[in-house]
């Protein structure tokens, strides 16, 4: 059953003179759950009881989201950039002790930022489980064919209208990605902190970080990078599919399945899949876990 509650009290750390929100439940080794956009560790409250016993559980809001403190208009419009955000999780990874024999859960820009810390930490991670993540730099037919004209426009001189002023991504993007019906109360979660325009930069920001169709130049290397570097590695690995799946489908789908040393299972959901299979999601993580 899904259920709307947050029942975990979140901790703030400083990072950088920001204070950064997280989830932490259990003691052992860390398990890192990583969200993405337009998103918080709310996304994993029905997927946290079923790793209870597990180790750390560790579930960040990423700067800017959830209760993570926000930067400053005065840093610019494009202030939410991937290098930022990943030297503040990074900062709280380190800062908390989350740093050695790792377990990283990642989905969405988490996965982008998670595979990448991962390339960064190579020593110390123990697995990687992801799901609907950046693999690969993609093209425009890569793309859901029912979100490209959304974010074609997002990645466009309308992107501010649609997003800065019409919240978009919360109210369109992210219920229109799962099967069931969002509840209000969830969707309040979900809309907390994003009240005023700016509140909702990164929102606009991560969409025009995608490597689409070969821009941005700098994130289709690193991608690609990164990419790379999970296909040939050694690291134990779960690919939670997800059927009938949004991104992470098509030829993406058909590359990360070549990953070496890598378990898979599938569940039910489109994007945001641990709003519709959660108790799958984390006993899938739970029984893999237990075998790396």
């Amino acid at each position: 059953m899904v259920s709307g509650a947050m029942q975990y009290k979140k901790k703030a750390q400083p990072v950088m003179d920001k204070q950064i929100a997280y989830i932490e439940e259990g003691e052992g080794d860390p398990i890192v759950l990583l969200h993405g956009n337009p998103t918080s560790s709310y996304l994993w409250r029905n997927v946290i009881p079923e790793l209870a016993g597990l180790g750390r559980v560790i579930a960040p809001d990423l700067i800017g989201q959830g209760d993570s403190e926000k930067l400053p208009a005065s840093e610019g419009s494009e202030r939410y950039s991937f290098e930022v955000v990943y030297h503040y999780l990074d900062g709280l990874l380190d800062a908390i002790g989350a740093n050695q024999n790792v377990t990283l859960v990642v989905h969405d820009w988490g996965s982008a930022l998670g595979f990448y810390w991962a390339q960064q930490h190579q020593a110390v991670v123990r697995g990687i489980a992801y799901m609907e993540g950046i693999v690969c730099p993609l093209s425009w037919d890569d793309w859901p064919e029912s979100a490209r004209g959304i974010f074609k426009g997002f990645r466009s001189d309308k992107g501010e209208e649609l997003i800065l002023q019409r919240n978009m991504f919360i109210e369109g993007v992210l219920p229109s990605s799962v099967i069931r019906d969002l509840t209000e109360e969830e969707m309040g979660h979900y809309r907390a902190g994003t009240e005023q325009p700016d509140d909702r930069q990164p929102t606009l920001n991560w969409p025009r970080q995608i490597p689409l169709g070969g821009e941005p130049a700098h994130m289709v290397e690193l991608v690609d990078s990164y990419g790379q570097w999970m296909a040939g590695n050694a690291i134990p690995k779960l690919f939670i599919n997800a059927e009938p799946g949004s991104i992470l489908t098509g030829k993406p789908r058909d590359l990360c399945r070549t990953w070496l040393n890598q378990t898979e299972v599938t569940v039910a959901g489109s994007h945001f899949i641990q709003e519709d299979s959660p108790v799958e999601i984390g006993r899938a993580i739970a029984q893999w876990r237990s075998t790396i």
